[in-house]
Order: structure tokens, then sequence, then C-alpha cells
């Protein structure tokens, strides 16, 4: 067999193994260092994106908390605006009226259906006895303030007694909080013409409170009671939830609103 032959048949297997064996002694001799090189240049895009995505996924996770937090909070604000915006829905059919917007502040959970604190004052023009309004209708009157706080007697605390009529017959009576969501009005007639589905109105013989403001509805009548024909009321304004409330300044006064007997 020819050189020439030969050569043609094995050269280029004889130069992939003269190839493999330098490669294996150059390895040996850097210790792979410039193999090690070359694989990093080879592979550094893919771990440049790498890193990437793991740091666009660190931050991501850092910001889910604050998003998270910012959601809740134009959530919050949302329901507030809702509220706000039935309140003002509200008073808006009474034009001749001009109140005091206030946010409820401060509410103790010892006294949830008895008092509620204001964040209006006698420096937006709040006095004590003023008509406190709420989505719907009445919650209480003004018994304390100060420069920027007031604080409301609501009409769920058993110790209110609001001068109250039906609006249908107009029978009177009083209405006294139970500590809960219903009142029980109490009415000077015998026999009083009086269903359930009645609406209940502030009465003109308040000593303190305007007439006319919806308080609540008859849900039940009990004409045989011992002291005397009785009527479950259900308020109409949300008692348990208020977030902003309207403060009318009452011009009638009476010097009767000393003597705790009389109803409001």
């Amino acid at each position: 067999m020819g050189t020439r032959t030969w050569w043609n048949r094995y050269g280029s297997q004889l130069a992939l193994l003269s190839l493999a064996v330098f490669t294996a002694l150059w390895v040996r001799q850097t210790q792979g260092a410039a193999l090690f090189e070359v694989y990093y240049w080879i592979t550094r895009p893919f771990q440049i994106q790498s890193e990437q995505r793991l740091e666009q996924q660190q931050q991501a996770e850092s910001l889910n908390p604050i998003i998270q937090g910012l959601e809740a909070r134009v959530e919050e604000l949302e329901q507030q605006n809702k509220r706000l915006g039935e309140l003002v829905d509200y008073v808006s059919t009474r034009p001749n009226f001009k109140g005091v917007v206030a946010p409820v502040i401060a509410r103790s959970p010892d006294h949830w259906r008895q008092q509620i604190t204001l964040g209006r004052g006698s420096q937006a023009g709040v006095k004590e006895n003023a008509l406190v309004i709420g989505p719907g209708g009445l919650v209480g009157r003004i018994i304390s303030v100060t420069p920027n706080t007031s604080k409301v007697l609501l009409v769920t605390d058993p110790t209110s007694r609001i001068g109250v009529a039906v609006a249908r017959s107009r029978q009177m009576g009083y209405l006294q909080g139970l500590n809960n969501n219903q009142g029980v009005m109490v009415f000077f007639n015998t026999v009083p013409d009086v269903q359930p589905g009645d609406v209940v109105t502030t009465s003109v013989f308040s000593q303190i409170l305007p007439p006319g403001w919806p308080v609540g509805k008859v849900v039940s009548v009990d004409i045989n009671k011992a002291t005397g024909p009785e009527a479950a009321i259900a308020f109409f304004a949300p008692l348990d939830s208020l977030e902003w409330v309207v403060v009318y300044q009452n011009q009638q006064q009476s010097s009767a609103l000393n003597n705790p007997s009389l109803p409001e």
C-alpha cells in the first residue's frame, strides 16, 4: 500500500487522535483553566439572562406587598367615597338645611351602639344638641363639643329618648334605644293607629330635634303591652357601619331640655 493511499485512508483519524492527545496534554498542563475560560465566555450570555430573570423575580416579590397594600387602600377609598356619595345624595333632598359633613373618627367597642366621636367641632360650627344624620335617617344628637371633635349619643343608646310620630297616622310617642339594631316606640295613645311597615319620623313635639326626619320603620306592634302599646322600630341609618355623617344645628331650643324625663 502506498504512502498516499495510507494517508488518504488513515490521515483524518490520525489528525483527530493527535488533536485529542494535544488537547488532553494542554488541559493537564493548564489544569483546565483555559477550558473553563472558554466555557465561561460561551455560557456568559445565558448566565446574564438567568441573573436578570432572578433579579426581576426578586424585585417583583419585594413589590408584591406594596402593590397589595396600595390595592387595598384604593378599595378602601372607593368604599369611603361610595358611602360619602350616598350620604350627599340623601342630604341633597333637603336643600334648605345646611349641615356640617363630619367623619366618624372614634368608636369604643365597649360602647359601640351608644356613642361615636366625630372629627368636627365648634370651629366647624358644631354645637350641643345638634341633629346627626347618616345615610337613610337619624343617627343621634351631639352631647359634647371640643374645638375639633364632638361626641354623638346614638339613637340605639338605652338612655336616648326621642319624640317621634308615625308618618301615616301621626300617632305620637317616644323612641328609646335598646342597644341593638332596633328601638322601641312607646305610644301616648292607648289604642294607636300603627301597623308593620309604617315609617317613623321625628315629632313636631320633640324637645330638641327638628320634625320630619326619618328614623326607621315599624317591624312589629304589641298593643297589649302591660306598660302601654309599643312598636319595634328598625332604624334606617346603618348605625353599625357609620363612617360619615352630617350635623344639622337645630334652631329649636327649650328650657325643658334639662328635664331627663322628657323625650328629646
